[in-house]
């Protein structure tokens, strides 16, 4: 494909997300009024978040895709897009055709019908987004069999989902019939789905499992790349992990969190196929560590000194007192610097040691050059220090002589 055409064709694809995005949106409020008539459906806030999720899929996809037509993650983040879109949008016009106003707009059913399988296709795209991320190519030849069971997988799964006969979504729109359904093969059509759904998770599960593989034998540039995925999958496997833990308002905020870290992901990828600021990920990956420690540290500090002062105060006087809150924030605020420093040090220490290493070379050389007067002695440690923190091939000092005549003094290691 031409560069000119692989541009109008990711953002022509893009235009067509933004649409169905705007399409959700439209027929999420004209159903506000029979939202109490649809079962578990999305809260207000999850609209907008679910908006943004199609806007970042389909605009890095666009931007990759146009840039390097040639790298198939843009279109397969472009697919990942066009599927969501379809599938909200799908969702927000049964909603409003079904339930909101029923009658008011034609084909509800072939609607919900959409929303089932087209889910499908998203799932597959991800499975090669992972097996084939960064540079479009799968690891080794020898993983190329985990795209084809990905696919054979997704195909047996969209075929049960979409002709499987009988109601499509009985809880959120009971009595709606699939429309193109065939019957006498249910059984036939649960078996597919079955195994489709066993064939596209075991595919799922390998392509992780080669993003690990690929980072254990990267290096370099590429070893960057994949820290940038490695990093915000992380950060939204683990608000969605601890969503299973929690419940009600901080439940949502921790899902929030997960889910804006699982938008970033194809910002990510875009970050790094484009090299864009590649090299600030390990910065950004250390100030999480410290600022998410130090947030629970800080957390649990002050729950146990207002729990603590309060058992406290009601032994002695009989009554709770907001002097525990007042004295326990003071206390966190007290112990933030120290508390930040001592946890930074300890990530250094740990994730980061030649940094850490680097530090603490830099600081002996400091205070030893308050004390050394030796010129051939502070040449000499100079070299070194410059060894052990830049690691360079070679390193060599020259001094200009302050005799007259005298030539350059060095020395080297």
């Amino acid at each position: 494909m031409s560069a000119r055409r692989a541009f109008w064709l990711a953002w022509s694809l893009w235009a067509l997300v933004a649409g169905l995005a705007a399409l959700m949106g439209l027929f999420y409020l004209l159903s506000l009024s029979a939202w109490g008539e649809v079962p578990d459906r999305a809260p207000p806030w999850f609209v907008p978040i679910m908006a943004l999720m199609l806007v970042s899929f389909s605009t890095v996809g666009a931007i990759v895709a146009a840039r390097r037509p040639d790298n198939a993650v843009g279109w397969l983040l472009l697919t990942i897009g066009l599927a969501f879109g379809v599938t909200f949008a799908a969702q927000s016009y049964a909603d409003y055709a079904l339930v909101a106003d029923p009658g008011s707009l034609p084909r509800g059913a072939v609607a919900v019908w959409l929303s089932l399988w087209v889910p499908v296709l998203a799932l597959v795209a991800a499975i090669f987004f992972c097996l084939l991320f960064p540079d479009g190519r799968p690891p080794a030849r020898r993983w190329r069999w985990v795209g084809w069971l990905a696919l054979v997988g997704g195909a047996l799964l969209a075929l049960g989902l979409s002709l499987r006969p009988g109601t499509l979504d009985e809880r959120n729109h009971p009595g709606v019939r699939n429309p193109v359904g065939v019957e006498g093969v249910g059984g036939v059509l649960e078996g597919a789905t079955a195994v489709g759904t066993a064939l596209a998770l075991a595919a799922l599960l390998l392509a992780l499992v080669s993003i690990i593989v690929r980072f254990r034998r990267s290096s370099g540039v590429e070893r960057l790349q994949l820290k940038w995925i490695v990093y915000t999958g992380t950060v939204a496997a683990g608000g969605f992990a601890l969503t299973l833990f929690l419940s009600g308002p901080s439940a949502n905020a921790v899902f929030v969190i997960g889910f804006l870290a699982f938008i970033g992901i194809p910002v990510a990828a875009g970050v790094a196929i484009l090299r864009y600021r590649l090299y600030e990920i390990d910065l950004i990956i250390n100030r999480t560590l410290v600022y998410g420690t130090l947030t629970v540290a800080l957390v649990l500090v002050y729950v146990g000194c207002v729990v603590s002062s309060q058992y406290v105060l009601r032994a002695l006087v009989g009554q709770e007192s907001q002097l525990a809150v007042v004295a326990s924030t003071l206390a966190v605020a007290a112990l933030f610097g120290p508390l930040r420093r001592r946890i930074q040090d300890s990530v250094d220490r740990r994730f980061y040691r030649s940094k850490y290493d680097a530090k603490e070379t830099l600081g002996a050389f400091s205070t030893r050059l308050r004390e050394e007067t030796d010129l051939d002695s502070l040449t000499g440690e100079m070299v070194l220090v410059v060894r052990e923190t830049m690691q360079p091939e070679h390193a060599s000092l020259w001094l200009k002589s302050s005799g007259r005549g005298a030539g350059p003094t060095g020395r080297s290691r």
